[in-house]
């Protein structure tokens, strides 16, 4: 009970903390899973062992966002998307909505690999340019992206739907099966919701007055001189990038690396304008795998002592008899706001065993519990403090996280609500 109050009492000052705008992701990710490790008794070498666990679990992600920012950062530089940009803003014109509505189906259509870096990479570096000259925000960006993500990441090859195929021991083709039905729903929310996002932005003035040269082209101030050859060796070089990153056989931190090099080498001729290129994105990409090097220290404390067990079992001991019967349909329910505090390893292999343990005795399925929680928690992804596609998709739109979790998330919550109702209604997820 001690320690459970311990990881609740840190996790509500996190978020507190966060969603006011009183710190930075970094120290808090830091100071106070190691404050609440000593409050909870354990000793120095013991969190010594959790961080390095932590950490070790994030590095790679971290090399990744580190090179990528920068890379996608030369590349907007270089003006190798204003050629989409134009010809997007040709086909729509100033019609916001159009904008909004092909963001979602870009976003639907960039995670049929399930890759959720993959996805951020894809969607948000090409379509960010296109908003800034609309004058539109990012935010509805990052939005539309999280809700496209949230209901194609049910595929068995994504990573939650094998989760839940690992602790109930079910086939993760068999569950996907089960969800296509409510993925078709979920499209046509997402579909509803770009429409509304677009009216709201068309509302606050988005379109009527393009931002840049007078809306007829596309001019990237900043991007140097550059020949149509080594415009055309840039796309290629993009191009190639992303093949193999849906590929998916190559660590994708080793090919941003190496797509990194060969852009600098390739795009600046010597030391000084090579430096130059490379400094003027480090700060971001610094903050960004910083963050996530800094959330492998969370990630450690919770999952590598007994924290976040006896937080699992402290709420699920309160719930009253009467709502035991009940208990996947309300874990589908709060599925995203607790998956944002626990992350998705923690949510599904920490608490979904739980769940299924205490469901099971008031007759509740491992199936209909494992298919309730997934629905529930994974439109979530994209604003939760844990997952490190967050930050990566904050860093390439330059949006805070407390405004982009104040924004998204009442929208994603409708759309998981939607999902799990649809999943009741059709008789996938039995009461």
């Amino acid at each position: 009970m001690y320690l459970a109050i311990v990881g609740y009492v840190m996790i509500t000052v996190m978020m507190y903390l966060l969603m006011k705008g009183k710190a930075t992701p970094i120290p808090l990710f830091i100071i106070l899973p190691i404050a609440g490790a000593f409050i909870a008794g354990y000793s120095v070498m013991e969190i010594s062992g959790f961080i390095k666990d932590g950490i070790g679990t994030v590095t790679g992600n971290a090399v990744l966002f580190l090179f990528s920012v920068i890379y996608f950062g030369i590349m907007n530089d270089l003006g190798i998307f204003d050629p989409v940009v134009g010809a997007l803003l040709k086909a729509a014109g100033n019609n916001v909505v159009a904008i909004t509505v092909a963001t979602a189906i870009i976003g639907v259509i960039g995670h049929l690999d399930g890759a959720t870096a993959t996805t951020v990479l894809v969607t948000v570096p090409t379509l960010l340019p296109i908003y800034k000259k609309l004058n539109m925000r990012p935010l509805p960006l990052l939005t539309l992206t999280a809700a496209a993500m949230g209901f194609m990441n049910l595929v068995p090859w994504g990573g939650p739907t094998a989760r839940v195929a690992a602790v109930t021991g079910l086939d993760a083709t068999y569950l996907w099966h089960k969800l296509i039905p409510i993925q078709g729903v979920a499209l046509a929310a997402v579909i509803v919701l770009a429409v509304w996002l677009g009216l709201q932005e068309k509302r606050r003035g988005a379109g009527l007055v393009l931002a840049g040269a007078g809306g007829d082209g596309v001019v990237n101030e900043n991007a140097p001189v550059a020949s149509t050859g080594m415009l055309a060796f840039n796309l290629a070089l993009t191009a190639m990038l992303v093949g193999l990153l849906f590929w998916g056989k190559l660590p994708s931190y080793v090919l941003f690396m190496l797509a990194t090099a060969i852009a600098v080498v390739a795009n600046f001729r010597g030391q000084k304008a090579q430096e130059e290129a490379l400094k003027k994105h480090a700060p971001a990409a610094f903050l960004i795998a910083g963050t996530m090097l800094a959330s492998g220290v969370l990630v450690g404390v919770l999952n590598k002592s007994e924290i976040l067990k006896e937080m699992a079992m402290v709420a699920l001991n309160i719930l009253p008899g009467i709502l035991a019967r009940y208990l996947h349909i309300i874990m589908g329910v709060l599925g995203m706001p607790i998956g944002m505090v626990l992350g998705t390893d923690a949510f599904f292999y920490g608490l979904l065993p739980l769940c299924i343990e205490v469901g099971a005795k008031y007759g509740v399925a491992a199936e209909s519990m494992g298919l309730a929680m997934l629905l529930g928690k994974n439109v979530g992804l994209l604003i939760s403090p844990l997952v490190p596609a967050t930050y990566l998709a904050l860093g390439l739109a330059e949006v805070d996280l407390r405004e982009h979790i104040k924004f998204s998330f009442p929208y994603l919550l409708v759309i998981s609500m939607v999902m799990v109702l649809s999943g009741v209604i059709l008789g996938i997820i039995a009461l």
